[in-house]
């Protein structure tokens, strides 16, 4: 806001005198949560406890309409506040007034409500908006996908900003009621247990509800014409499997490796614990991307996954997520050493069981097929910075760091690590260096040299470190290489 100085002094003196006291307590959240990878990620000032949306897509135009109501907390006095969001804005209410608002750069969408919000305060939010997220290109991009037959909302670290209003960073996590009216024929899949169907006039209303805190990149959309098949597991969760109709000749592998998701989820409650979250399944539409993710009880497959053959290991490493990095968030995304190194050693692992190679021989293989003078080894998977966030070496690298540290505390310790972790900071956010605090608790040794070598220093552990680490011992003959 700009005023027009009248005088100085005194006179500048007596308008402070005039505005009410308790209005100078109240100041703008800040239009970052504090991320130092993405500035302008999340928002301050407030913490939201739930979102309900309400939406309705058009697969033939790609037109989402939308109504967003947030639940949220103010943690300060608030004068006004951000949320992050891309599309066409045509009303805000706050506590059920009108709010100012306006649109700052791509993702910023600046409210001022009608009165004040105190620290401590409920606040809800509703926003009404409307526009195509394929036309929406911030930093150059768009996070969501077309297909034939409709739009899939998957990307990290972003994609919320495409598709609803929010506090857009895993420190501010919700639980999350999404409900999507398409035409008929056509399905919408998003996270949790589907509530209800109905059809009215043309169109069918799906209502999803993810009931455990979730980060807005893991919230997740698909509309299109899939085929789907449910089960229970053996302790009464949800199986929801979604195929999307035209994946051609990667539609057999898909559906063999998927299908094999109450499985591996139940091998991965052996190693990490009980499944924290009210739904399994996962989701293959017909998108042109490469990536999986783990968007929240529901992951993301591209067919892309399944060019080759059944690739269960993918499906091993999106559920690992589920704990690793869904349950348990990053803080910061320097820390995505959390997340992305231990799903890589979950499909080491899940090698070990199936008799495909031991984590042992995958780390030797990874160590020794990477010469010194790679690039690889400058990557520095604790803190890989913003353009190398997810470099394969924050994979591989990630995971020859776990391994180092099973070697050194041993089975029974490292095991322990596993299954704790997730159990101490459930539905939490952590980051690298409580995870290192926390290994040397359980195992009662210092491992903070352990770590720099694996995973802050900018080259390759030589010899004598790789051999203190128990890497790389075996010989050319013994050593197994990894099938992808």
């Amino acid at each position: 806001m700009h005023r027009r100085l009248i005088a100085p002094g005194a006179l500048a003196a007596s308008l402070v005198l005039a505005i009410p006291a308790s209005a100078a307590d109240f100041t703008p959240g800040a239009p970052g949560i504090g991320d130092t990878y993405y500035p302008a990620s999340g928002n301050g000032g407030y913490d939201v406890s739930h979102y309900d949306l309400r939406l309705k897509y058009q697969p033939r135009t790609d037109l989402l309409e939308g109504t967003a109501t947030i639940l949220a907390t103010a943690t300060q006095n608030l004068s006004r506040f951000n949320l992050d969001f891309g599309l066409g804005v045509s009303e805000v209410r706050v506590n059920g007034k009108k709010a100012r608002f306006a649109k700052e750069g791509d993702q910023e969408l600046v409210v001022t409500p009608a009165a004040p919000l105190e620290k401590g305060r409920a606040v809800s939010v509703v926003v009404r908006y409307a526009g195509k997220p394929s036309e929406l290109r911030i930093g150059g991009y768009t996070a969501w996908h077309r297909t034939p037959d409709g739009g899939v909302a998957a990307q990290e670290p972003d994609s919320a900003v495409w598709w609803f209003p929010s506090n857009d960073h895993p420190l501010d996590k919700a639980t999350y009621d999404v409900s999507v009216s398409v035409p008929d024929g056509t399905q919408a899949i998003s996270n949790g247990v589907l509530q209800s169907q109905s059809s009215k006039l043309g169109w069918t209303r799906y209502n999803w509800r993810s009931n455990k805190p979730q980060a807005s990149y893991l919230a997740t959309l698909a509309v299109g014409r899939f085929d789907i098949t449910t089960d229970r597991t053996a302790n009464g969760l949800p199986v929801l499997n979604a195929y999307s109709k035209d994946l051609g000749d990667n539609a057999g592998a898909a559906r063999a490796s998927i299908e094999r998701t109450t499985e591996v989820a139940e091998y991965l409650s052996e190693v990490f614990g009980p499944y924290p979250f009210n739904a399994l399944g996962g989701y293959v539409p017909n998108v042109t991307s490469g990536y999986a993710l783990e968007t929240q009880t529901r992951p993301f497959y591209s067919p892309r996954q399944f060019a080759n053959d059944a690739n269960v290991s993918v499906v091993v490493h999106e559920l690992a997520h589920q704990w690793y990095g869904d349950s348990v968030a990053v803080k910061g995304w320097k820390d995505i050493w959390i997340n992305e190194g231990f799903a890589r050693y979950s499909q080491w692992l899940w090698s070990e069981k199936e008799g495909e190679g031991t984590a042992q021989e995958l780390a030797d293989y990874v160590y020794e097929t990477r010469a010194a003078d790679d690039p690889f080894w400058t990557v520095k998977p604790g803190d890989p910075g913003p353009d190398n966030q997810f470099h394969i070496a924050v994979y591989d690298r990630g995971a020859l760091a776990v391994q180092a540290l099973r070697n050194e505390v041993g089975d029974e310790d490292f095991f322990t690590i596993l299954k704790g972790w997730p159990a101490k900071f459930a539905h939490g956010n952590a980051s690298v260096a409580d995870f290192v605090k926390y290994a040397e608790k359980v195992s009662g040794k210092p491992l903070a040299e352990l770590f720099d070598t694996w995973l802050y220093q900018p080259s390759k552990p030589g010899a004598p470190e790789a051999a203190e680490s128990r890497i790389a011992r075996s010989t050319a003959g013994e050593r197994a290489k990894p099938e992808r």
